[in-house]
């Protein structure tokens, strides 16, 4: 595949290697590109002589994958919405191909992981953060919600950390993302190239996930702590109510200064997402399956993309960059459980079907 490419197949040895290629985006992910990796990916699935798969982003650029394509969906969603349910599918397919992979899925996260990055890296079973690492999952801010199977790994994230990080859109970075289990692995960027070196002329033909644990354990610098660790008995009282507002008050009782932050935090994300994105990790906690979950997600995606939330959350933080939304939804308390309950119905003919 050419070097233009958005994303760049290449087979070396035993390893299949996807590499992102859209560097002025931040390696964000669009249509073709999901649908380049799902093809290269159902390939490797079934080709014995590929023993693991390796996704980076091109050497010299900036980021892992900085999320997707806001602006599309942000267009289609104010005409009919197709595109965006177009490129949900494909992209919640790929999730679920990654989650289902049954070979070695190693994901450097190298850079900025957010959104459509996170999706294609934290259902693989290697996932690789450096110092350079910035995790999140900010849709609250921009009035969609944490999708690509966000329902499903953040719930199961230690206590209530996921539903602090999908709530409040918080930043982990370097090591953290690795103490808060959304990376399996922290090695320092300086060995990365050693890393992806000995992976590709590794022979991985046979017990690949023990070969693939034993190049990485030298490397690896377990974390003991992370940076949220000292508020965790916090987030676990705050954040395990039984509703945003409920949460809200925890907070105000605490009379705490991370407390009192975290709620102003709040007040500037969308009510309707924030509703939305605490039902959809409940929800999510309790799904026996992951394609369940993303069964779930591509519901409330058919219904947010062409929520007036969203529409002014794109044009305050990307289009007019103002990062002052002024969100149509207004407030928790005018956000009633009939548009909720709507946001989750199901689609009828519309689901969202699997190979």
């Amino acid at each position: 595949m050419s070097d233009t490419a958005p994303v760049i197949v290449q087979t070396q040895g035993s390893i299949g290697r996807l590499t992102l290629n859209r560097p002025k985006a931040l390696h964000s992910l669009d249509h073709e590109m999901c649908e380049i990796m799902t093809d290269a990916l159902r390939k490797w699935r079934d080709d014995a002589s590929v023993g693991a798969v390796l996704v980076d982003h091109a050497e010299g650029t900036r980021g892992f994958c900085a999320g997707g394509d806001i602006r599309m969906l942000a267009e289609s969603g104010k005409g009919d919405g197709k595109e965006a349910t177009d490129f949900f599918a494909a992209e919640y397919r790929l999730n679920t191909l990654i989650k289902r992979f049954p070979k070695p899925y190693i994901a450097l996260m190298d850079g900025v992981t957010m959104g459509g990055g996170v999706g294609i890296s934290v259902h693989g079973s290697h996932r690789v953060a450096t110092e350079n690492t910035l995790f999140a999952m900010p849709e609250t801010g921009i009035g969609l919600f944490p999708d690509v199977g966000g329902g499903w790994f953040l719930p199961r994230l230690k206590g209530e950390l996921g539903m602090w990080l999908a709530l409040t859109g918080a930043r982990l970075k370097g090591a953290d993302v690795q103490a808060a289990g959304v990376a399996t692995h922290f090695v320092p960027a300086e060995l990365i190239g050693n890393l992806k070196s000995e992976l590709l002329n590794a022979d991985l033909s046979h017990d690949a996930a023990h070969l693939v644990n034993t190049i990485l354990a030298p490397r690896h610098k377990p974390a003991v702590r992370g940076g949220f660790s000292d508020n965790m008995e916090m987030i676990n009282r705050c954040f395990s109510k039984d509703s945003v507002e409920a949460i809200i008050e925890a907070l105000e009782a605490e009379q705490d200064d991370w407390a009192q932050a975290q709620i102003k935090v709040l007040a500037t994300k969308s009510p309707q997402t924030l509703k939305v994105a605490f039902r959809q990790l409940r929800e999510g906690a309790g799904f026996e399956t992951f394609e369940e979950n993303m069964k779930n997600e591509f519901r409330i995606g058919w219904r947010q993309v062409r929520s007036a939330d969203f529409q002014e959350g794109v044009r305050a933080v990307i289009i007019d960059k103002d990062q002052n939304p002024v969100w149509p939804s207004q407030s928790l308390e005018n956000v009633s459980e009939k548009k909720i309950e709507e946001i989750f119905s199901p689609l009828g003919a519309d689901e969202l079907t699997f190979e």
